[in-house]
């Protein structure tokens, strides 16, 4: 069951909320359908419900907030919208990358894109998806969870007649089995069709919650539809004569709205009346017409070009699919943000071009430079000395930046997004993985860069420099700072350009400033810190760590090291303080 209670948006430059204390029920086995016209406030009614908006009240999952459900995504299944994803990704590999960040195996996805008729597509790629294609794979990623509810935020805008009815039966199906579906619409006649109950709401504020037959004799009374460039007058007209005659039993009262321009609805009457009254008075009309809804087409079961798996006369009639996936799903590994992390990175080509173009760069400023005759230590970073950043620490920020991705957007991972520790483990995942990309690309750009060297020049460029595990440990924690940098600017922000930005304001104001402030004569140095450590240690450790602490301790004192660790702890802890900010409370 799913229980809205006094949901609230907040207003925003003096505009009343879009969400005024709404409060409904959506109760299981049934398709409640939300309704009202655009703008009425049906969207932002189930984003306060996912808590991606701020706002007061609170809604309640089977008597549960979001915040309160062990794995949200396996409670309620979302779509929002259009189905945010990369066009080069395959629908398989974009099911099977929400399905690492749901915890659900990764056949799982084989088995949704059975249920909404897309298996003999799951090789394709989502950028030749169609309008309809698009939306059942959506509705394939709400179902990634095997989810007890739905909220669909209009599934059926912009579908065909045959695909419309399919996804009727598929929802209908659904709640059949025990779901509770919630939809949103702003056309009475699917309302009347599709739900069980129907909330009517209108600029934000309930108007009426029926059931669908009550709301259908109220709502979807036959009506006549007329355009007159004298609608008005015929209104008055039409009216007079309702008042005028003598009321008839078990006959409808007439009532005649104005829609607007020179657009009429009579209620009541027929086209012939409305006709006649018309032509008594002289008024000129340009179209009389009784509106009647047509029965909907055959429902298109799949688009794939498959046969369903039965022949008989009840395949595919929307409840048989979800029979075959009622196995409850196993428990999440504690490995699912690393798995999600690889297969989002993995899965489409953006980051393989930019390792590629980042190793290209460096190898050819690492030959550039030894021509030149430059230091060992700038001629194995690729490091230029008008370049801010070499390109292997660029690459690796890009590789940061580029990781937050669009993830939260997913209208699958809507639920997750309300709770903290879910949104720490996906930053922990993407934390190791990106860590491990950047050291990859460091490594390998400087033996890159060596092996090149080496083969064109041979003995007479030196390419190991006397203090070389020092040298490596900081070009290997460059590259990390400013790959970690990127990823975090991204999450906190929002946004790739400015996780990009922060990668760049590092070198270009916070190493200057940092080394402003080093300049100055120290009274005091961190000399010994080791020896200290290890006199005050409970356990003793090996004597060789020593000498690596010493090493960190040497790079970090450098002005870059330091300008990244300051960098990187005001990122992260202004990020995890504004996951705190957004906790319910």
């Amino acid at each position: 069951m799913i229980q809205a209670i006094g949901l609230t948006s907040v207003p925003r430059r003096n505009r009343p909320p879009a969400v005024d204390d709404l409060t409904f029920e959506a109760r299981p086995g049934r398709v409640t359908v939300l309704l009202g016209e655009s703008g009425a406030g049906k969207t932002s009614a189930l984003r306060l419900m996912l808590r991606l908006d701020p706002g007061r009240g609170i809604a309640l999952f089977r008597g549960r907030s979001l915040d309160r459900v062990a794995h949200p995504v396996r409670e309620v299944g979302v779509l929002l919208g259009d189905v945010p994803g990369h066009p080069a990704r395959t629908a398989r590999g974009h099911l099977r990358m929400l399905g690492a960040a749901a915890g659900v195996p990764p056949g799982r996805a084989d088995e949704v894109l059975d249920v909404v008729g897309l298996s003999g597509l799951a090789g394709r790629r989502i950028g030749d998806f169609s309008h309809g294609m698009d939306r059942r794979l959506g509705l394939a990623a709400a179902l990634l969870g095997d989810p007890h509810t739905l909220l669909l935020d209009e599934p059926a805008a912009g579908l065909s007649p045959r695909e419309t009815s399919w996804l009727h039966g598929l929802l209908r199906g659904y709640a059949e089995q025990g779901g509770a579906v919630l939809v949103t619409s702003s056309s009475p006649g699917e309302a009347a069709r599709l739900g069980d109950q129907v909330v009517t709401i209108h600029r934000g504020r309930l108007v009426a919650d029926q059931e669908a037959t009550v709301f259908a004799r109220a709502r979807l009374r036959p009506k006549v539809a007329v355009q007159s460039p004298s609608a008005a007058r015929l209104a008055h007209v039409i009216a007079a004569e309702s008042e005028s005659a003598e009321p008839v039993p078990d006959t409808p009262p007439v009532e005649v709205v104005h829609d607007g321009g020179s657009t009429l609805s009579v209620y009541g009457r027929s086209c012939a009346a409305v006709g006649e009254t018309a032509h008594r008075h002289g008024i000129l009309v340009h179209r009389l017409a009784e509106e009647i809804d047509t029965a909907p087409l055959p429902p298109l079961q799949r688009v794939d070009g498959r046969r369903p798996p039965d022949a008989g006369p009840e395949a595919d009639d929307g409840q048989e699919p979800f029979a075959r996936i009622q196995p409850p799903l196993p428990a999440p590994a504690p490995v699912w943000p690393l798995r999600y992390e690889l297969r989002r990175a993995a899965g489409v080509r953006t980051g393989w071009i930019v390792v590629a173009s980042s190793l290209l760069l460096s190898l050819v400023a690492s030959v550039l430079l030894a021509r030149a005759g430059a230091p060992v230590l700038s001629l194995l970073a690729g490091w230029p000395a008008p370049l801010p950043l070499p390109p292997a620490a660029l690459g690796a920020g890009v590789l940061g930046a580029i990781a937050f991705g669009q993830e939260f957007r997913y209208p699958a991972l809507a639920p997750d997004v309300g709770s903290v520790p879910r949104r720490l483990a996906l930053l922990g995942g993407k934390l190791v993985v990106t860590a491990a990309a950047a050291l990859l690309l460091a490594l390998a750009s400087v033996a890159l860069g060596a092996g090149a060297v080496r083969l064109l020049f041979g003995g007479t460029v030196t390419v190991l420099p006397a203090a070389w595990g020092t040298a490596l440990v900081g070009w290997s924690a460059l590259t990390l700072g400013c790959a970690w940098a990127g990823l975090l600017a991204a999450g906190l922000f929002r946004s790739t350009i400015l996780g990009l930005m922060a990668v760049l304001v590092v070198p270009a104001l916070v190493v200057p400033m940092v080394s402003a402030v080093l300049a100055r004569p120290a009274a005091r140095s961190l000399a010994g810190l080791p020896e200290r450590l290890r006199s005050t240690a409970l356990l003793q450790w090996p004597a060789g760590m020593d000498e690596g602490l010493s090493t960190a301790l040497r790079v970090i004192s450098q002005p870059v090291g330091w300008a990244l660790v300051l960098s990187l702890t005001g990122l992260l802890g202004a990020y995890v303080l504004t996951l705190l900010r957004g906790r319910p409370r």
